[in-house]
């Protein structure tokens, strides 16, 4: 059987769209992975306006760097999500692609606007934590 994430839910909070926190069970491994970062193939950002296309580039590096692990978006416990913005608007816009892509996996985040970011033109970036079976990541090659 493998073990289940849970997400906690509060009665005593404000409801909002993500959970306050995530409960891993014995038997799992915790994946910390670096900030994906709304870079294409070839190295570059896309369009230095444009928060909804970066955030979504961003999920997508960040699928693919899960799947490399053996993991998928079910499988995160955390986010933080920066947004390169003085505005609440960019905020909102980059966190509204972000959690459609999570479905029902409202996993807990932190939303941040911040000054800027590492790469020229970059106006997004998604930290997470995931947890995997360790019976499933002791598989995998990691060299």
């Amino acid at each position: 059987m493998t073990p289940k994430i849970s997400l906690v839910q509060s009665t005593n909070l404000a409801q909002v769209d993500y959970a306050y926190a995530s409960r891993i069970p014995a038997g799992m491994d915790l994946l910390f992975l670096a900030g994906a970062c709304p870079l294409t193939k070839e190295g570059t950002v896309p369009d230095s306006s444009d928060y909804e296309l970066q955030a979504n580039l961003c999920v997508d590096n960040l699928k693919e760097a899960l799947k490399e692990c053996g993991a998928s978006l079910e499988d995160v416990v955390y986010t933080r999500v920066l947004v390169a913005t003085q505005n609440q608007s960019d905020l909102v816009t980059a966190w509204n692609i972000i959690r459609k892509e999570f479905g029902d996996h409202d996993v807990p985040s932190t939303l941040s606007g911040v000054t800027v970011l590492g790469y020229k033109n970059q106006l997004v970036e998604i930290e997470a934590v995931a947890a995997v079976d360790n019976r499933i990541s002791n598989k995998l090659n990691y060299e």
